[in-house]
């Protein structure tokens, strides 16, 4: 990457409508969802002149998950602000093995652990 590019990277801007700044505001002051509070107000910080640098110092991520904040704003708008789902923690059963335990009893089921790897990704759990 040249000199120019990178200046070009990091002097990118996104440049906001007074509808979009509105919405933007509300959504940092009223949303439960910390990622949408926190990409509202990068956005802003980008409409007020923040560069792409500042901003992931602010908010402790990579530039290029500035960059992509802005690609998605630019293709999805406030849409793009959530998480996707399937994201994040998946529920263990190490806290109900017990519970598993009893059931497969109960209901005189042997099972190896590769079957019920499979059961559980064919089912979604």
């Amino acid at each position: 990457m040249t000199f120019n590019e990178y200046i070009a990277l990091i002097m990118r801007y996104i440049k906001l409508k007074t509808e979009e700044i509105e919405t933007l505001e509300q959504l940092l002051l009223n949303s439960k969802d910390n990622s949408v509070r926190k990409r509202s107000q990068g956005l802003l910080l980008s409409h007020q002149g923040r560069t792409i640098i500042d901003l992931a110092n602010i908010f402790n991520v990579n530039r290029r998950t500035i960059e992509r904040w802005f690609d998605d704003w630019l293709k999805n708008g406030v849409d793009s602000l959530s998480i996707q789902s399937g994201r994040g923690v998946r529920t263990r059963l190490k806290d109900y093995s017990s519970e598993v335990s009893q059931q497969l009893e109960h209901h005189n089921i042997t099972i190896c652990k590769k079957t019920l790897q499979n059961f559980l990704k064919d089912t979604g759990l």
